[in-house]
């Protein structure tokens, strides 16, 4: 959990920093809510990626992490800033377990 914890502020940090100094930055609002969807993606998926846990308990805690986050893209923002924020989500997530598929032990954690 601590791991995860530490991916998530990490991917958070970095996300942001890219986002608002590289790439061209929309606001440092909503460039910290798109890093905070790609530290909360990247988290999400190494604290799920665990033989604990079954594909159904997988999808579940990753569909409950995309309704958080666009509850607070909507509250925040508006719906039409929120979803790219899912979208962002969604490639990390994809991302994390195409990466661990080419691994032997189907994982990044060990």
């Amino acid at each position: 959990m601590q791991k995860a914890l530490l991916y998530l502020f990490a991917g958070t940090g970095i996300s942001f920093l890219l986002n608002y100094f590289l790439l061209g930055s929309q606001g440092w609002e909503l460039d910290l809510y798109y890093g905070f969807a790609f530290g909360l993606a990247w988290g999400t998926a190494y604290f799920l990626d665990d033989q604990k846990f079954e594909l159904p308990q997988k999808l579940m805690y990753s569909f409950i992490a995309m309704g958080l986050l666009m509850v607070i893209g909507y509250f925040i923002f508006n719906l039409e800033l929120a979803v790219p924020s899912l979208i962002k989500f969604s490639m990390v997530f994809v991302a994390y377990y195409v990466l661990a598929s080419f691994r032997k032990t189907k994982s990044l954690r060990k």
